[in-house]
């Protein structure tokens, strides 16, 4: 059986168009309801951003999907490819379900959280409620560990903490975005490579979102993704790399277990860090600082567009271990 590009391709154009066309109608309404990122003494930028990247990226991951929906009642050529399309849908119907549910949760709470500031227990008891369902869906990390307890448990702190990671992430135009759209790519094409075709066209249309919000992000910012962005492309990267059977009994290499680790390694490793630092000052680890990569690069001597770069780069470089692993 052939890899159905002429599915993954379309699906990644059809998030990319959504998401960028859709943009500017999102701009204008989050102006409207007050949604915006302010100047301050954090900021780089010196007047009010909409944060309108989050409902934008999105819309471009939904018209995707509806339209793969549709795309599966019509006649393929490959009948072989059609057939593992429906049979994973239809396995996995109420687990999608739950899934998009939890990208619109969670988008909702990251853009309650841009518009009305929620405190942060408010704000982890929803991450906490979203990643529950998930993993009450039978979407688990089971480790070779046979207990259901532990599977729950390690499930909703990795959500919990991919989450985090890419909304602290969120601090340089581009960075988040660019980090997210790079560790789907992978998820996507190892996903494919072991013929798991519904999770990789998934993760072709978040990619495709992704660059379609990017040049209104990057390198000079007309829009930010705001929390609302950054919880959903840290939401949609943690179900990704739970989604694909990294080992089974054709390959039986317990290490590829590992591999989501290396496609994440650089947002990861900026979380661990960024907290311990915090710690060590005292410092709540939720209060914000420029403490993280893109600044210490930045105070090493690169402009800001550099850094982002050098972590994009080093963000690739992680991931292509995982192609390799």
């Amino acid at each position: 059986m052939e890899t159905p590009w002429n599915l993954f391709v379309p699906a990644a154009l059809i998030a990319c168009a959504g998401s960028a066309l859709s943009l500017p109608l999102w701009r204008r309404a989050v102006r409207r309801l007050g949604m915006v990122d302010d100047p301050g003494q954090r900021k780089i930028h010196a007047e009010p951003m909409p944060l309108a990247g989050g409902l934008a990226v999105l819309t471009g991951w939904l018209l995707a999907l509806g339209a793969g929906a549709a795309a599966l009642f019509t006649v393929w050529s490959d009948p072989a490819t059609w057939a593992a399309l429906w049979h994973g849908v239809s396995r996995r119907a109420g687990q999608l379900a739950v899934l998009v549910g939890g990208a619109l949760a969670m988008t909702l709470l990251g853009a309650l959280d841009d518009r009305h500031e929620l405190r942060p227990g408010v704000k982890f008891l929803g991450q906490w409620l979203v990643a529950s369902a998930v993993a009450l869906a039978g979407i688990r990390i089971t480790l070779f560990v046979p207990s259901p307890w532990f599977s729950y448990l390690v499930t909703v702190l990795w959500i919990l903490t991919l989450v985090n990671a890419f909304n602290f992430t969120d601090n340089m135009n581009g960075l988040c975005a660019g980090l997210g759209l790079i560790a789907s790519w992978y998820f996507a094409v190892l996903a494919a490579r072991q013929g798991q075709y519904l999770v990789a066209c998934c993760a072709f249309a978040v990619c495709g979102a992704l660059a379609g919000f990017l040049p209104w992000n990057f390198p000079r910012a007309r829009a930010f993704l705001g929390d609302s962005g950054s919880h959903l492309v840290g939401y949609w990267v943690a179900v990704l790399a739970i989604l694909p059977h990294f080992y089974s009994e054709l390959h039986p290499r317990w290490h590829a277990v590992l591999s989501p680790l290396w496609v994440l390694a650089v947002p990861l490793s900026d979380l661990v860090q960024v907290v311990i630092s915090r710690w060590r000052r005292g410092q709540p680890f939720y209060v914000g600082d420029t403490h993280h990569f893109s600044h210490l690069l930045v105070r090493a001597g690169l402009s800001p567009t550099r850094a982002v770069l050098v972590l994009w780069a080093a963000a690739a470089g992680t991931g292509a271990v995982a192609l390799l692993w």
